[in-house]
């Protein structure tokens, strides 16, 4: 581990007047107020919960002096303290956040739509465009998971060196300036156990990506203390083989006190140079911090801390250690530093207040409001007894939520049910206008409302010509591929067995060869960081091409692709956007780990991504294209036994696109309406001619996109013909066919058309026995898919088709 330089060799603190190191003080001393107030205002019930970042003021600081314009932050929900001193967050926005308000010029973080402590930038113009990130302070959008920060921190590093090496992205100067960003991360000292924090510092040692890791050491992890943690107990020691040598690389380690404010600024000066100017990831470790008001609101430090401990904390206090270095040091008086915190102290208070005010009166205002429209309705109403006691009891909340608001009118018109029209009519012309208001605050931007929304891409149909080949199918896609990496110096693609070999079903083979490593590349085994990788560099204007090699080991990078990059648009209200693409490949194979379709699983954790679940790999590069033409994140599923299925050659290979949420039939037939997707096309295609022949016709429905579904309203307007349906996929039962069947109930009215009961056909609930018997008996057959629609038109015409 390296010694930190001094203060002569680093001129760390050459720059610094005693004028800047008073800002420093303030910053620190307005910081640990708004931690003490937040409390506070949390017990007195005006937020519901609060996390703040007392005691790791100093170190913050000290890395925000050594943090520069276009550097990217991906941190924890301590690092308040850095933000204010970026000038990145307010004291009014901090409290806006506590109290979730949801205006985005107040709380531009989230609107309100996470707790307290969670730090993000706006990347994007109102229309969606990207910033010039070169001249920002770039934080990327904070999660609550503990180190679920660290595969995406190593994306962002990832990103400075693919515009360092790769020529081709030197016209991106808005993104980068050569590749000279830092990514800077921090995590807690427990949060260093988990899986994500030691898998991300691994592949930023193999990659040598300018990564600067802080940990915030405080000896406890909620209430439980270092040795329950960590080995040896302390993260330094444990990972000291990390430590880079003249003849092997790997990290830089640097240790150094919380508390200490010259070797705070030597350790992050020096940090910040090796890791801009030589592309080496280091990390500090950064003891002995102290968190005055324990982990959060939801309990006391002082039922789990000893007294010795609590007595040590109040002693090596940051802040009085700073306190104490600056009148040592004669910078100035201890009046001066008292005048200090007055001030700090009465400039959080105003700015809470200011908050507060902000965040109440629009509220107060929506209050009043309703209450005079119950009181009028109770005029023409035979309740008003009722009603006005509504009123009263809403008028007197103490500090009221829009939910007292909403929830009182809606009880309000079911009160007034039996009255007359007019009773009620501006009560619930209210009502209407707030739930478009409540939408836009609560629920708006889970997708892209850009005009580079991918159901916005517009429709180029495939096409043919007499040159037009029949190939293995996985030759489209690495016809696709070369097309894309020839003309979109943006685009690149990573993974397991991606780059040498061109990934395990050859739609690479030999274009890293053609284009380098850097745009086609090889990764470990490490599912999670393959996701931050990508999602890293997304954020950062990149189109990366994240490859999990089969659908059944996306379990292992499923949690950053549900917390962190299908909620990203949502949790910033269209602030950031990452619109990377998961290539994988699922469905029909052997066996209980290549053969899976967790379409249920997927369709539940990944709302606000795309989900493409293409039949063939033509369709597979049509949806492709439009994704690279789009600016949101999606995963496309490919048929892991299509690749080597004959397809034709397209003549537009580049240029053609496949529409979003715009189902495709496959035949037309007038009995029953059969809806799937993937694999299952071939299955049920092959079920139609076998139904044919013995008289029923059956409409075969490829949905192309199971996020968004359907949005042509094609599946009832097939059903208004056959007025029967089946839904039909190799999830478990209850899965993907239970999603379709309820989308087009309550989105699509199905229930009216129907004349029979509608019906899905799944998987067994298990997942796939080896072999191709395995197979047979695992998932739907040809034969199931027969005697399932047989059994419809059997219950439907007895007669015509009698009991098999």
């Amino acid at each position: 581990m390296s010694n930190i330089p001094s203060i002569k060799q680093i001129g760390a603190l050459d720059s610094l007047s005693k004028e800047e190191i008073l800002k420093d003080f303030r910053i620190a001393l307005v910081s640990r107020h708004a931690s003490l107030m937040g409390r506070k205002e949390v017990f007195m019930g005006k937020a519901k919960f609060g996390i703040f970042g007392d005691g790791k003021e100093l170190a913050q600081i000290a890395m925000a002096r050594a943090f520069q314009l276009g550097d990217f932050r991906a941190g924890y929900y301590r690092d308040q303290t850095f933000m204010m001193a970026l000038g990145e967050l307010s004291v009014q926005e901090y409290f806006a956040q506590l109290y979730a308000h949801t205006d985005v010029n107040e709380e531009p973080a989230s609107a309100g739509r996470l707790m307290n402590g969670h730090f993000a930038t706006r990347s994007l113009n109102e229309d969606g465009s990207w910033k010039d990130l070169t001249k920002m302070y770039n934080s990327a959008a904070d999660i609550s998971p503990t180190a679920a920060q660290m595969p995406k921190l190593l994306g962002l590093a990832y990103a400075s060196k693919l515009f360092r090496e790769n020529k081709g992205l030197k016209g991106m100067k808005t993104f980068s300036s050569n590749g000279n960003e830092v990514a800077w991360g921090t995590i807690g000292n427990a949060s260093t156990s988990e899986g994500m924090f030691f898998e991300s510092l691994n592949a930023a040692g193999v990659m040598q990506v300018p990564m600067v890791v802080s940990i915030w050491d405080d000896g406890y992890g909620i209430s439980v203390p270092q040795e329950y943690h960590t080995t040896k107990g302390s993260i330094s020691e444990v990972l000291s083989g990390f430590q880079r040598t003249e003849d092997q690389k790997g990290f830089e380690i640097i240790r150094v006190k919380g508390w200490d404010y010259e070797a705070l600024l030597q350790a992050y000066h020096q940090a910040g140079e090796l890791s801009r100017k030589e592309h080496v990831p280091v990390m500090i470790h950064v003891e002995e911090m102290t968190q005055p008001q324990g982990h959060s609101t939801s309990g006391s430090h002082e039922r789990y801390k000893s007294q010795e401990r609590l007595d040590w904390e109040k002693e090596w206090d940051c802040i009085n250690k700073f306190r104490e270095y600056i009148l040592e040091n004669k910078i100035a008086t201890p009046d001066a530093l008292d005048a200090i915190e007055v001030e700090a102290k009465a400039q959080v208070k105003r700015d809470k207040e200011a908050a507060w005010k902000s965040f109440s009166s629009s509220i107060k205002k929506e209050l009043k409001e309703a209450v005079d429209l119950i009181r009028a309705s109770a005029k023409h109403s035979t309740r008003k007894v009722v009603l006005e006691q509504m009123a009263d009891e809403l008028s007197k909340t103490l500090n009221p939520i829009r939910k007292d608001v909403v929830s009182t009118v809606r009880k309000a018109l079911l009160t007034l049910r039996l009255d007359s029209a007019q009773a009620k009519v501006d009560l619930k012309a209210w009502l209407r206008n707030q739930e478009k208001l409540n939408y836009d605050r609560y629920n708006s931007h889970l997708y892209s409302t850009t005009q580079w929304s991918a159901t916005q891409v517009p429709m180029v149909p495939v096409a043919y010509d007499e040159t037009s080949s029949l190939v293995d199918g996985r030759e489209v896609l690495q016809a696709f591929f070369d097309y894309t990496l020839e003309n979109n110096p943006a685009f690149f693609a990573f993974g397991e067995d991606v780059g040498k070999i061109g990934d395990v079903n050859q739609a690479f083979a030999g274009l890293q060869a053609k284009y380098g490593e850097h745009r086609v590349s090889d990764t470990g085994i490490r599912e999670c960081t393959i996701i931050g990788q990508g999602i890293g560099a997304a954020l950062r204007g990149l189109r990366p091409v994240a490859e999990i090699q089969y659908l059944d080991y996306l379990l292992y990078g499923l949690q950053m692709l549900s917390d962190d990059l299908a909620s990203l648009t949502y949790r910033t209200k269209g602030g950031q956007k990452a619109p990377m693409i998961v290539r994988t490949r699922g469905h029909r194979l052997e066996g209980v780990w290549h053969a899976g379709s967790p379409m249920g699983m997927i369709l539940s954790a990944l709302r606000g991504m795309i989900i493409c679940v293409p039949r063939n790999m033509t369709q597979a590069a049509g949806m492709y294209n439009t994704l690279l033409q789009s600016d949101e994140p999606a995963m496309v599923i490919e048929c892991l036994n299509g690749y080597r299925l004959k397809e034709k050659l397209p003549a537009n290979l580049g240029e053609f696109t496949v529409p979003m949420g715009q189902p495709e039939i496959l035949r037309e037939g007038k009995d029953v309406t059969v809806v799937t997707y993937g694999s299952m096309c071939r299955i049920v295609l092959a079920a139609a001619e076998q139904l044919s022949e013995i008289g029923i016709e059956i409409e075969v429905i490829d949905v192309q996109t199971l996020l968004p579904f359907d949005l042509t309203g094609t599946i009832a307007k097939s059903v208004a013909k056959t007025n029967r349906v089946l839904f039909a996929d190799e999830d478990v039962p209850g899965g993907a066919t239970a999603f379709m069947l309820q989308q087009c109930l309550d989105n699509q009215d199905l229930y009216h058309l129907l004349d029979s009961a509608p019906h899905t056909l799944a998987a067994k609930p298990h997942r796939p026995a080896y072999s191709s018997d395995g197979d047979y008996f695992s998932k739907p057959s040809e034969e199931d898919v027969v005697e399932k629609v047989y059994g419809i038109m059997h219950e439907a015409n007895p007669k015509s088709f009698p009991q098999m």
